[in-house]
């Protein structure tokens, strides 16, 4: 007959367990349950390229995840991901870079730093007119008419009387003084280096130039040929 061999309860229930673990631990290391990715805490700084000075605001952001955070001002960012996510990391003016999670990473954080480069961009000119386009802009200006009538706003501040009023009776501004006041200082530097018109010069009389002049026409006989002309 052959030989049965019976265990109590309890020493069944060690045996169990014990297999399950033995079996847990012959496993793949990092294998997860249920086929599931490890999660894995991405942590690092943004700098730029030429001078490592952390660039604030930059987005990281998974696109497979559709989630992502922005960097501090500092350019410090910290964000779970899965193993095998490609991140990429984007900010205006630079260029994008990208970091992959190695699929099969056994480790529970993945720090870097993340260098970006510069990619200045012109954009073009953007005109904003409250018309289709520029052409039925200027169509319309030209053909813009101001009211003439006796009464309106446009005609009472035409006025010409009244702008003659403004003209005589509007005070003199403290530009209108300072502009004045070079300008005197001026005509009296050219007056005193002899470049500028003054009461001497505009005398003949006064002029010793005029005077070495009409002395040189007498002995040249200038007003006896005249005479005798």
């Amino acid at each position: 007959m052959p030989l049965i061999v019976r265990f109590p309860s309890f020493l069944s229930t060690l045996l169990l367990t014990s297999l399950l673990v033995l079996a847990a631990a012959l496993l793949p290391h990092g294998a997860q349950a249920q086929g599931q990715r490890r999660v894995v805490q991405f942590t690092g700084i943004v700098a730029t390229g030429d001078s490592l000075l952390g660039v604030p605001g930059a987005t990281v952001f998974v696109p497979k995840a559709g989630r992502g955070t922005a960097t501090n001002a500092y350019g410090y960012f910290s964000i779970p991901v899965l193993a095998g996510d490609s991140i990429v990391i984007r900010s205006l003016g630079y260029r994008n870079q990208y970091v992959v999670i190695p699929p099969d990473y056994p480790r529970q954080s993945y720090s870097v730093i993340v260098q970006l480069k510069e990619d200045a961009t012109v954009l073009p000119e953007v005109r904003v007119f409250p018309y289709v386009t520029e052409k039925d802009f200027k169509r319309a200006f030209l053909a813009l008419r101001l009211p003439t009538e006796r009464g309106t706003a446009t005609a009472e501040n035409l006025n010409e009387q009244i702008l003659r009023r403004i003209f005589l009776n509007a005070p003199v501004t403290s530009m209108a003084n300072y502009r004045q006041t070079m300008q005197g200082q001026q005509l009296d530097q050219q007056r005193r280096m002899g470049t500028a018109p003054n009461p001497y010069s505009n005398n003949p009389l006064l002029n010793p130039f005029s005077w070495l002049q009409l002395i040189n026409q007498f002995k040249n006989g200038d007003f006896k040929k005249k005479s005798n002309d």
